[in-house]
Parts: structure tokens; sequence; C-alpha cells
């Protein structure tokens, strides 16, 4: 199954195969599904599809899992192979392990629960577009429809027995410098270079890891018009992200100082913009959605280790909407790059402890 799904292209908004072949198996297993109308909204060839596997019990914490089906944009053929027990990419781009890797684990555990008939407090499979490019499909998705206030995503690169306690919000910031055109080699003394006054805002950041919880980055830089032109204009695309609110705040906003000091030195304006894309969350160790996925994890051979995370997941959509939502760890390594890959003997435990988690949650209080 996972072969088959990395096999599909599914850059964000792209989706429509990997969703259809999911239904195909839903349908197979003799499940019930509906997809919401947001992919024309947000811009996907799919909207969020969200399946109810009947059989609750009545008592116990009925879970919900969630998994996206876009993948960051692969640059190259994809060719899964399996290699002395590890899944690859042969054709030098991502594998989609980041999160087919769940989308595989979550329906074959579902598959098992249903064919064996294995008891269970409630179960509902949500899948979302276009969480590579800001979490936007589990947005759009109206969280009400959950009958479960508790849910695992399982798409953290971390070796399985890993629990993510937090992960960090986000400011996305925009700014947009504006110089004076002018020829470059006629009259270069008449122009205002907008790439040299969004340089020198780069130069002035403080990028990359600022402390234990909190990062830089910037992402995209564009501008100018031909090679002979003093550039009139360039925008940058950067972020903030960090676990504590004031850090955020406070780093959001030197970032915003270097912009407007840069522009200022250089004869050029600048228009900036700030968005918060999401926002984050911690838990104790003691919450129960940490403890029942603890559980799990011991029930399927695992010791629980717990740690934080530095960038977000559907988890984080969840959480600020008020349900209990853990990620989970599930074995993939060097996502997003054409070294990704996971392990068959990852993929099958993953389906363990889902099973594991199931049960936990079945026997729980």
């Amino acid at each position: 199954m996972f072969l088959e799904l990395a096999a599909i292209p599914s850059p964000p908004g792209e989706e429509r195969s990997v969703a259809d072949r999911v239904i195909a198996e839903l349908e197979a297993m003799g499940l019930a599904w509906d997809e919401d109308d947001s992919g024309l909204s947000i811009g996907s060839t799919m909207g969020n599809i969200l399946c109810r596997v009947p059989g609750g019990a009545g008592e116990g914490t009925p879970i919900f899992l969630c998994a996206h089906l876009d993948t960051v944009p692969p640059d190259g053929p994809l060719e899964p192979v399996i290699e002395d027990g590890v899944i690859r990419n042969a054709g030098g781009t991502i594998l989609g392990a980041d999160d087919k890797a769940a989308v595989a684990v979550m329906l074959e555990a579902v598959r098992r629960i249903v064919v064996e008939r294995r008891p269970h407090a409630g179960i509902e499979l949500l899948f979302t577009p276009k969480e590579e490019v800001g979490l936007v499909g589990a947005f759009a998705f109206d969280h009400n429809r959950l009958e479960a206030r508790t849910g695992y995503v399982y798409d953290q690169a971390a070796p399985i027995g890993e629990i993510i306690l937090g992960a960090p919000s986000q400011n996305a910031i925009r700014a947009r410098f504006h110089g004076r055109a002018s020829h470059s080699g006629m009259a270069p003394e008449d122009g205002r270079s907008a790439i040299f006054a969004a340089s020198r805002a780069v130069a002035d950041m403080r990028l990359g890891r600022t402390d234990h919880q909190s990062s830089a980055n910037v992402g995209v830089i564009s501008g100018g018009t031909a090679r002979n032109i003093v550039p009139e204009w360039c925008t940058i695309d950067a972020e903030a992200r960090s676990r504590d609110p004031g850090t955020l705040a406070v780093l959001t906003q030197e970032m915003l100082d270097a912009i407007g000091f840069a522009a200022s030195t250089s004869d050029c304006t600048a228009e900036t913009e700030v968005e918060q894309t999401y926002r984050g969350y911690a838990f104790a160790e003691d919450e129960p959605a940490v403890a029942l996925a603890a559980e799990g994890l011991r029930r399927a051979g695992y010791e629980p280790a717990t740690a934080f995370s530095g960038g977000a997941a559907d988890a984080n959509v969840f959480n600020e909407r008020g349900l209990r939502c853990v990620n989970l760890g599930n074995g993939m390594i060097d996502i997003h790059t054409p070294d990704e890959r996971i392990a068959v003997a990852d993929l099958e435990a993953m389906v363990d402890v889902t099973l594991a988690i199931v049960d936990a949650a079945r026997e729980s209080w």
C-alpha cells in the first residue's frame, strides 16, 4: 500500500489521485466516507475526507487518526524501491513518507480492525490536503464534525516511541521593498536598489535556531526586472517560530526593525505584512491523550520518550480548536530530501502501535 501511494505524485493542491486511491481502499473495507467541499475554496483537487469506523462499544475513549495526502513537490520521478528492508525513492527526489507512511499505516490498522472485528471505543479517519503549505486543509475542516475529542497524527520524523509534547507558533512575514529604477550602466547613481535594501535587511536578521525553542528563516527572495536595470522592487518571504509567545513577538519585531532600518538607510521604502500562520501548543506529560499514547507504545513494545518539535503538523490546528491531538514519531528519516526513507519494519510496527492505542483507548475511562 505504501509503495503504491508513494508512486503517485501529490504536491499541495494536486492530491486527487491519492485521495481516490484512499477512497477505493475505504470502500473495499465496506466503510462509508464523505468529502467536504473545501477543495474549491483552498485551491485543491480534493476536500477533507472523513470516515467513521462502526463498532464503537459505547465505553472508553473514541479517537480520531489524521494524515495529510500532500507531499512537498517532487523534482524527479517517484520510483519507490525496497533495499535491505528500507524503502527509498530511486528517482532522485523525495519519497513521500511524509505523510503517506501514516496514511498506509492507518488504513492497514483499520483494515485489521474491520476484518478481525476488533472492539473499539470509536475510530474516525481524517485525510487532509495542503498540509505542507500551512496546514490549509485542516484549517478548512469543520472540526465539530468529529465525534472524538482525542486524536493522533503520525507526522514526526523521529524514532517510534517519541511523543511530541509541543510545537511552535509561526508568524509569516512578507516585506516588499520599493526603490527607483534606472539604467545600471548609463545612470546607476540615479537608481535605488531594492535588492540591495532587502539584502541588507536579511544580513541584519538573526536567522537559524535563535534559542532552544525558536527559529527564524528567510525562504524566498524575488525582485528586479532585468540585469541592466537597477531593481526598483524586491520581495522577501520570511518566518519566525517559537513555542514561547513572548519570544515570538520579540523575534518578529526584530525582523521588522531590520527591514525598516535597511529600507531607510538605502533610500528605499518597505511595506510589511505579518500573519500568524498557526498557533503552538504544549502538553504536560500526564495529559490523558499523551498517557494513552504512552500506554499504546508500551503495549507494542516501545519505551515512550517525549520531545518538542520545531515544526508544525495538523495537530496544531486541532489543539488550537480545543481538541487534544498528539503527534507521534513514526520512523521517517530525512524527510523533504532525496535521502528520505523509512524501514519496512517501522511501517509494520506503527500498525501494531495503532492497534495498541485503539485497545488502550477502549479500556480507558
